[in-house]
């Protein structure tokens, strides 16, 4: 089990697929929301959760003000937890659950109109998948202005974004990597992860 760490949603318990996920820790989720509240509101939003496993992260953010989110997963078991995740939480009018492939989904196009995406992929999903996820959010389904936050293994390989992203954040939290962009279309890389001069680029023990 894991819960809703704050919002109207606070302390609510959420059941994780017994198999084949890895549900984000409540550290993580914590400082994923911190750094995503940092640079955008959430009131409103239009939110996706991909590879949603528990859906943990698309319903944080429901609980902390956004207007609607789309829950897409491959895999049976986990879109029954999150459908019954979502009635617990008592959000099922502000939700869709989509069990599908995330690229069939992506590549079937979007409104436009998504405001943030939160990918949490299989460790052995490789850079070329993840490279399309990312265009196609780009192309059909993402705002300008958007933020995508990436969560992977820290033994995951790393990422490619696409050139229409600027690269925020990226941060390891123990064996986790969190990765964080804004959709601008200009490339511009602000996080200056080699260099070592950028603060949230650091883990929590000021390790890089």
């Amino acid at each position: 089990m894991t819960r809703i760490i704050a919002g109207e949603l606070r302390g609510r318990r959420l059941a994780v697929p017994d198999s084949g996920t890895r549900p984000t820790s409540d550290r993580v989720r914590e400082a994923i929301f911190n750094i995503l509240l940092a640079r955008t509101e959430l009131d409103d939003a239009s939110v996706v959760d991909l590879y949603a496993g528990s859906g943990a992260l698309g319903l944080e953010a429901l609980s902390r003000g956004a207007a609607r989110a789309t829950f897409v997963d491959s895999r049976r078991r986990a879109t029954t937890v999150i459908a019954a995740n979502v009635r617990t939480c008592g959000v099922a009018e502000r939700v869709s659950v989509i069990t599908r492939s995330v690229s069939a989904h992506l590549a079937a196009g979007g409104g436009g109109d998504v405001d943030v995406a939160f990918l949490d992929p299989p460790y052995d999903l490789d850079n070329e998948a993840m490279s399309g996820d990312l265009a196609a959010l780009s192309a059909h389904w993402m705002v300008v202005g958007g933020i995508v936050v990436i969560e992977r293994a820290v033994r995951a390989p790393q990422t490619h974004w696409p050139d229409e992203f600027t690269v925020l954040v990226h941060k390891s939290y123990g064996d986790t990597r969190v990765e964080v962009a804004v959709l601008d279309r200009s490339g511009r890389e602000e996080c200056d992860d080699a260099g070592g001069g950028c603060e949230e680029c650091r883990d929590e023990t000021g390790e890089r």
